[in-house]
C-alpha cells in the first residue's frame, strides 16, 4: 500500500510504515509543509495515497467522503506524544494484514479501528 504522512506527525510513523513493506512519504518528504488541507488531499489523490494524519479535518465526510479518496486514516487518540502516535501506528499496521483502508475513512483511538467505507 501506498501511504503519505501528514506533518503533525513524527518522522518515525513514515519509517514504522515502510518498515512493514507498505511505500510512505511524509508530506515534509515533498515540501508539502504548511499546504492548506484540500492541496494535501488533491495530491494523495494524484499518487493514489492514503493519508495517515492527526487532522481531524480531514475526518469531515461531507468534504472527504469515503470513495472520493484513496483513503483516510484519523488518529483520534488522547494522547499526541511521539510514544503513544508509535504505538496506535503499531497497532493500525497490524490491522493492514486483514483489513484495506482504500477510499475508507478510519479513525484510530486509543481502543479501536472505526471504519466508514465507501
Amino acid at each position: 500500500m501506498r501511504f503519505k504522512t501528514d506533518e503533525n506527525l513524527p518522522i518515525e510513523v513514515a519509517e514504522l510504515i515502510t518498515g512493514q513493506g507498505h511505500d510512505a512519504l511524509t508530506v515534509e518528504d515533498q515540501g508539502l509543509g504548511g499546504t492548506p488541507d484540500q492541496q494535501i488531499a488533491a495530491v494523495c489523490q494524484s499518487e493514489n495515497r492514503i493519508l495517515v494524519t492527526l487532522d481531524t479535518d480531514f475526518s469531515d465526510i461531507r468534504q472527504y467522503p469515503p470513495g472520493s479518496h484513496p483513503g483516510i486514516i484519523v488518529f483520534r487518540i488522547s494522547r499526541q506524544d511521539r510514544t503513544s502516535i508509535l504505538s496506535v501506528t503499531r497497532r493500525l499496521l497490524q490491522s493492514l494484514s486483514d483489513q484495506d483502508p482504500k477510499g475508507a475513512l478510519w479513525i484510530v483511538d486509543d481502543r479501536r479501528i472505526r471504519a466508514r467505507e465507501p
